[in-house]
């Protein structure tokens, strides 16, 4: 058979005249004019070599070949059909999809970790597959389909991008219950005295833009080790005489081991934001994704410390 000859119209009609086993019922059924329908008919009796179709008494008889087409044509037809609903229409309580969020590791622990408890309440069936970020490839990553979405530093992200504000963070100053002396009325002087764990994300950096500031006033900072990751720094804190500049929501909940206070000089905090690739713009279960992640982001913005329960999003549907 030459399926060139074959368009997927052909076989919706196809499907329907099986189904009535008669011309002008099929017509109606497909909104089409009786004669577009014959029309359409002798074309697949010619595709199929077959009549397909017998002229009976009451309506048609089909034959044996059209017999043995209807189960697997009903079959490939409705998994078209999903295939293009799936696209236009996304039931989160019901639908699988497979996410992929590039991130850092500050992130995944004050954000995606509530975002995936959620995520499991109200849609069992989508999956999160956590990349490595790769800023300087994130375009190209996203553009090959490595890559769906990205939750980072909104500074530095290629234009190209979609993106959507998640939230502002700053930076508090941590110190184990108990420190000889970390308060909060500390002066600048004294801050750089103490001995401070430093996060340099690229590895072996002793210095940040809060070091250029303090030898703007005649200062070095007293810096004892170099991290290349947050994560580990409260745990490190915690058990010794180290303070650090992290994160506020990184402490979250840990008052019984830290002290946290507001920081003796200006540091500047940043904006973590929500990226994605046109090609994944108008896609109903990546939409639902997005808006369940800023809503994630919201209640943990507003209710600080004591998440709220999120509002169930509704099924999305797009045009």
């Amino acid at each position: 058979m030459d399926t060139r000859r074959l368009d997927l119209n052909l076989l919706v009609t196809l499907e329907a005249l099986l189904i009535e086993q008669n011309v002008t019922r099929a017509a109606a059924r497909l909104h089409l004019s009786q004669p577009a329908v014959s029309a359409q008919l002798s074309r697949l009796r010619d595709v199929f070599n077959d009549p397909l179709l017998i002229p009976a008494q009451r309506g048609m008889t089909p034959t044996v070949k059209a017999l043995e087409l209807l189960v697997p044509l009903r079959q490939a037809l409705d998994q078209v059909r999903a295939t293009v609903t799936t696209h236009l229409n996304f039931e989160p309580a019901t639908a699988s999809l497979t996410v992929s969020i590039a991130c850092t590791d500050y992130v995944q622990a004050v954000l995606i970790k509530h975002l995936v408890v959620a995520m499991r309440r109200e849609a069992p069936g989508v999956r999160i597959a956590l990349r490595i970020l790769d800023v300087p490839q994130l375009e190209l990553q996203m553009t090959r389909g490595e890559v769906d979405l990205a939750v980072i530093n909104m500074n530095g992200v290629p234009p190209a991008l979609h993106s959507q504000h998640l939230y502002d963070e700053s930076y508090v100053l941590i110190g184990r219950r108990g420190h000889p002396s970390l308060r909060a009325d500390l002066t600048v002087d004294e801050f750089a005295q103490l001995e401070h764990v430093v996060v340099s994300l690229r590895g072996g950096g002793f210095s940040t833009s809060v070091d250029h500031a303090l030898v703007a006033r005649g200062l070095r900072r007293n810096v004892v080790h170099s991290a290349s990751s947050f994560l580990p720094v409260p745990e490190l804190v915690a058990q010794s005489d180290c303070v650090a500049l992290v994160p506020s929501r990184l402490v979250e909940g840990r008052s019984e081991q830290l002290l946290c206070v507001a920081p003796p000089l200006p540091v500047e905090g940043f904006a973590i934001g929500l990226f994605w690739h046109e090609r994944s713009d108008g896609h109903a279960g990546f939409k639902w994704v997005r808006e369940f992640i800023t809503r994630v982001a919201d209640s943990r913005a507003s209710d600080y410390g004591n998440p709220r329960t999120l509002t169930t999003l509704k099924p999305v549907q797009t045009s």
